[in-house]
């Protein structure tokens, strides 16, 4: 029986379970999808043991990834490119890794979003944490050619235009609200909006009519800052979608079938989100 897992610290407030478990029955698949809480000084260990332990790979979340980058023997494009890997397989005795949140974000952007670039237009980006890095990258494969970074603390903002210094510039967080001026797309990277957190602080009046705001929180679905730009007209896109698409890649890696991404499931994490 083929056996994967997602690791983190902590990691009871995983959706990953009953995603791949939804796929596994669909498929009828012999297999198992669990839970491991790994603290940071035990990953090397649980890592270099996947195989001994009867796994064949696993999802990696916070505090893991970079981590889980510099313990992989073989990392992709996508891995590298954000220096992070959030899916773990094995092959050929060696420990590969890949960054799917890149993959899982621009995905449900497209579907949800279609034409977001069609004109062009400058992006801005709240946050510059790896979620950032990662969705910043995949707008830059995307064609992107301007991606303004807002983030509270300026010196990570100019970490992450260093990183990458393509196309980015680092504009105030007090201008946040006037640097939308004339943007296109608007993703809020940030725990602000999420339950228990305050709510992101965002004027959209300076936004085009035309925009889309995304928003990578999914518990509530509907943050305050998707509510308010719903009342403005603008079209929207949740962070749901990029938790469900990013995990196709993984469950094709570890039990060999490419699953879809169904109306029939978001209703079951919806239903489990209680929303």
């Amino acid at each position: 029986m083929t056996k994967a897992c997602v690791i983190g610290w902590p990691i009871k407030h995983s959706r990953s379970p009953m995603i791949h478990g939804f796929w596994l029955r669909q498929h009828a698949i012999e297999g198992a999808y669990v839970k491991c809480a790994v603290e940071p000084d035990t990953l090397a260990d649980f890592l270099g043991n996947l195989e001994r332990d009867g796994f064949s790979g696993c999802n990696v979340t916070v505090p893991h990834k970079e981590a889980a980058f510099k313990l992989a023997d073989v990392v992709d494009d996508a891995a590298s490119a954000v220096q992070a890997a959030n899916t773990l397989w094995l092959a050929n005795g060696k420990l590969h890794a890949s960054n799917t949140d890149i993959f899982g974000f621009m995905t449900h952007l497209e579907q949800s979003a279609p034409g977001w670039n069609e004109r062009g237009r400058p992006v801005a980006l709240l946050g510059a944490g790896g979620a950032a890095r990662a969705i910043l990258y995949g707008l830059n494969q995307a064609g992107v050619k301007e991606i303004r970074l807002f983030n509270r603390t300026k010196s990570r903002a100019e970490d992450l235009k260093n990183f990458y210094d393509h196309g980015v510039s680092v504009v105030d967080w007090s201008e946040r609200h006037e640097g939308l001026e004339d943007c296109g797309l608007v993703v809020n990277t940030t725990t602000l909006g999420m339950d228990g957190s305050p709510p992101l602080d965002l004027s959209l009046n300076k936004l085009p009519e035309d925009s889309v705001v995304a928003d990578i929180v999914y518990s509530p679905l509907e943050t305050p800052l998707l509510a308010a730009a719903r009342q403005k007209g603008r079209r929207v896109v949740d962070g749901l979608g990029m938790l469900l698409h990013q995990a196709v890649p993984g469950f094709e890696r570890w039990f060999g079938v490419r699953p879809q991404v169904t109306a029939e499931l978001r209703d079951l994490i919806v239903a489990d989100l209680g929303e």
